[in-house]
């Protein structure tokens, strides 16, 4: 723990170092297209109060029955507040934990819900069934624009990427979700 009391010191003597979180990406793969895909569309939509896109299969898979370009997920990104909100919301529904493991290379982490009828203030609606989903989290720090700007691309130097324990730091502060 006393290295998360000096990491959030260092965040708060340079503030360009304290981590935030980017986006939040969630994404509902139905395997289907037609009224099964529309079902996850209002799904989603209901949930993020967001319009969710429709995304297609990249290649044919004939044992599923899936051809390429058909549409058979739906996907919403969240960003700044509105992905700091839906995450307090839907955390509770993991117990407010998240394994270790969940974290990649860059800080970044997800997570899987087997039924969106548990997130709070969600009714279970017959005529629409139940959900599965998976929520990706992007974690960064400021000035990781230069990466992927149109002019002047530069990569960030060694000491500016981000860290998985830093991001954990900055998870279990900010949203208190439990590292297991």
């Amino acid at each position: 723990m006393s290295s998360e009391g000096a990491l959030v010191k260092t965040w708060e003597e340079h503030p360009m170092l304290k981590p935030r979180i980017e986006k939040v990406v969630v994404n509902l793969n139905v395997g289907k297209s037609g009224e099964p895909l529309e079902k996850a569309n209002r799904v989603l939509k209901e949930i993020t109060n967001q319009t969710p896109v429709k995304k297609k299969a990249k290649k044919s898979i004939r044992d599923f029955g899936i051809r390429q370009g058909e549409p058979i997920a739906v996907v919403v990104t969240l960003r700044k507040q509105k992905a700091i909100d839906f995450l307090k919301k839907v955390l509770p529904v993991v117990d407010n934990k998240v394994s270790k493991n969940s974290f990649d290379q860059r800080g970044n982490f997800s997570f899987g819900l087997k039924e969106h009828i548990e997130i709070p203030g969600v009714r279970y609606d017959p005529d629409i069934g139940i959900f599965g989903m998976d929520v990706c989290v992007s974690v960064n720090r400021p000035g990781q624009r230069i990466r992927v700007r149109r002019k002047e691309q530069k990569p960030i130097g060694p000491k500016h990427v981000l860290t998985p324990e830093e991001s954990i730091a900055f998870i279990r502060q900010t949203l208190g979700v439990e590292i297991v």
